[in-house]
């Protein structure tokens, strides 16, 4: 089988785990470009994977005219955040498959589109919420379907971190509603999608709660989000880029009838609690991982490998577009309960970041 040739479209903060990636499923891709506005970050992750693997990859300003030039099949966009719809959609169009960075996009229509071409075109979308691979997650997702929890009645996201106003200055683009969004979008969207993804249940409303208590940015730095989901259970979000003086805990946590979970660590990568009264799954073995080394954790490699074999086996990725949208959606939702003040029923309608320009901007001195 011929390996997939990957351009990776943006070498900034994450892109070292795009090209680890690779070189952990060498067998299965190759990089063949590296696009960056900044050719002396794609130059240097060049280098980086040309250390890692004994190869080369070629080096472009503009992502289009790698497409153009270079045999690639599939497109990895880890670019800032409010350029992602539209690189993946001319990637689309241009047929190419698609592995995109969270957010997928900052908007409901844009996310929409994104999904509409690929299933036109035959292509597979992927979106990286790479802690679904985390084991003690794919762990407890397998309770939840034997189940284990019997009815689940409630699940909480706690994302207590800290985000300097250094972090903001030395890449203007974070915290604005243009190109990022607050913390929520920025820093909370991957435990989002697992509390979401544990419940199995589609929202049916939101109430939210978000200021700007110290960050000098347009976005929040604190949210809270309440979600009714259809099933009737509810879902508490806690997210935060102001714990002094650094980060404090990233927390999973679900509750049922039958059980209850709590799964915590740098990268939501450790089981501290795990009862159940089925016996069986109460005294599974329980084994954490080793601690990863920042809070992206391991979960770009088996990402990697889940969507390739997906395009070689016309299947689809673990995390779709569809599904990549349901985190985002819930948000969206976030901001839009904030920006009326009241609850908010889902579907949303078409509803952006960019709409959020006209939100009061508060501050706490």
């Amino acid at each position: 089988m011929n390996k997939i040739k990957i351009a990776i479209i943006g070498c900034g903060r994450i892109s070292y785990k795009h090209v680890e990636a690779v070189v952990n499923n060498s067998e299965l891709c190759e990089i063949t470009a590296l696009c960056d506005p900044s050719v002396e970050k794609a130059e240097e992750k060049m280098r980086e994977y040309k250390e890692k693997s004994g190869m080369e990859a070629k080096v472009y300003v503009d992502y289009k005219d790698a497409i153009e030039h270079e045999d690639i099949q599939m497109a990895v966009i880890a670019t800032e955040s409010g350029y992602h719809a539209d690189i993946a959609i001319y990637c689309l169009e241009k047929g190419l498959h698609v592995l995109v960075e969270k957010p997928m996009a900052l908007s409901t229509k844009d996310a929409d589109k994104m999904i509409e071409i690929a299933k036109k075109n035959n292509l597979k979308l992927g979106v990286c919420h790479q802690n679904r691979f985390n084991p003690p997650i794919q762990k407890l997702r397998r309770a939840i379907d034997q189940g284990g929890f019997g009815r689940i009645l409630n699940g909480t996201a706690r994302i207590l971190w800290n985000r300097n106003q250094g972090y903001y200055t030395q890449a203007p683009w974070r915290g604005t509603w243009e190109l990022d969004g607050g913390t929520l979008m920025n820093q909370c969207i991957h435990n989002i999608d697992l509390l979401q993804w544990m419940m199995g249940s589609e929202v049916e409303s939101i109430y939210s709660q978000c200021d700007t208590f110290m960050r000098d940015i347009e976005g929040e730095d604190f949210g809270a989000i309440i979600i009714r989901f259809k099933s009737g259970s509810i879902g508490i979000i806690e997210g935060t880029a102001c714990v002094y003086p650094k980060n404090l805990e990233e927390t999973l946590s679900i509750f049922g009838e039958k059980g209850t979970v709590c799964i915590g660590g740098l990268a939501v990568n450790n089981i501290e609690t795990w009862k159940f009264e089925n016996e069986e799954l109460n005294n599974q073995q329980i084994s954490n991982e080793e601690e990863p080394d920042s809070v992206y954790g391991f979960g770009h490699t088996p990402l990697y490998k889940d969507f390739i074999d997906a395009i070689n086996n016309d299947s689809e990725p673990l995390i779709s577009g569809e599904e990549g949208k349901k985190a985002m959606g819930i948000i969206l939702g976030a901001y839009k309960s904030r920006l009326l003040d009241k609850k908010v029923t889902f579907p949303i309608g078409d509803f952006s970041t960019l709409e959020m320009k006209n939100i009061r901007h508060m501050k706490i001195d």
